[in-house]
């Protein structure tokens, strides 16, 4: 266990914050994630991360610190592998790499890590990225080279990515090309918005079919920005069901899925990897079944 006193110039802050600031390796998530097991606690109490400090507060800690350094082993399903790439089916839930402050957790990164060579850190091998709530296809590279290559790939747009979404509602028309510039949105930094300022992105959706109260749609973006399909079909009324930041009906998981994605190897093979519709988006259409 390890305790810190709150001093006067700490009278205010937030819990979590307090802690980060004393053992910055951690993130703010896992903190949170310490506070709700009880493993961090305000004068010997369990408390919120919120809580405000006071001077003369003890803040203890009873988790074992040497822990945070063993990241625990992972098992992901490879779809493809060879000398130069591999090619996962990244399960909802697990991240694409850590971001800057030290994660404990697995991730796609640490999972090819020992596949990796010449290249180090904690995006080692990472070719591109999908969001911790997106399942699907995302490839690696276990070289510089393969990575610059499959880097190249993606930012010429030769690569075709194909993915599968439950919307609320009806779309109208059925199938369209959305064009609209894409913005980091100020008033909440962790979102983008659609904005006049902002890059150019462009998604082609395609109704599957429809059950009652939803749709389940084909989505193929020409282009690669943070959260674009999200931010696209929120913005024309249509949001993914499960997406909690851009105003969609509240799931078990967010509705997207990384179907196909088609792109040539550093072998120059040219090629198209899937990963099946999870059973979670039929049940869900099931469920709701006109």
């Amino acid at each position: 266990m390890i305790s810190f006193k709150v001093k006067d110039k700490d009278v205010g802050k937030r819990l979590d914050i307090f802690v980060i600031e004393n053992i910055p390796e951690l993130t703010r998530g896992y903190v949170k994630s310490l506070i709700d097991r009880s493993e961090i606690l305000l004068n010997d109490q369990p408390a919120k991360a919120g809580e405000r400090l006071k001077a003369g507060n003890n803040v203890s800690i009873l988790y074992d610190l040497a822990r945070i350094h063993e990241i625990p082993a992972i098992e992901l399903p490879i779809i493809y592998e060879d000398d130069d790439c591999l090619v996962i089916n990244k399960p909802v839930g697990v991240l694409t790499h850590s971001k800057g402050s030290f994660n404990p957790e697995a991730t796609v990164a640490t999972f090819i890590k020992d596949k990796v060579t010449g290249m180090a850190g904690d995006r080692a091998g990472i070719v591109h990225r999908l969001d911790r709530a997106t399942s699907g296809v995302i490839i690696g590279a276990k070289s510089p080279e393969a990575l610059a290559w499959l880097q190249k790939q993606f930012s010429t747009r030769k690569v075709h990515k194909t993915y599968q979404a439950i919307v609320a509602g009806h779309i109208d028309p059925p199938e369209a090309i959305i064009d609209m510039p894409i913005e980091r949105n100020p008033k909440k930094p962790q979102s983008f918005r659609v904005g006049a300022g902002g890059r150019p992105a462009t998604t082609h959706y395609k109704t599957l079919t429809q059950t009652t109260g939803f749709s389940l749609v084909e989505l193929k973006p020409t282009t690669g920005r943070t959260h674009q399909l999200r931010v696209h079909l929120s913005q024309i009324g249509h949001p993914i069901v499960g997406d909690s930041v851009y105003d969609g009906q509240p799931a078990d998981r967010l509705y997207l899925h990384a179907l196909s994605l088609e792109l040539t190897l550093p072998n120059r093979e040219r090629k198209t990897f899937s990963a099946p519709l999870p059973t979670q988006f039929k049940e869900f259409l099931k469920s709701h079944d006109l």
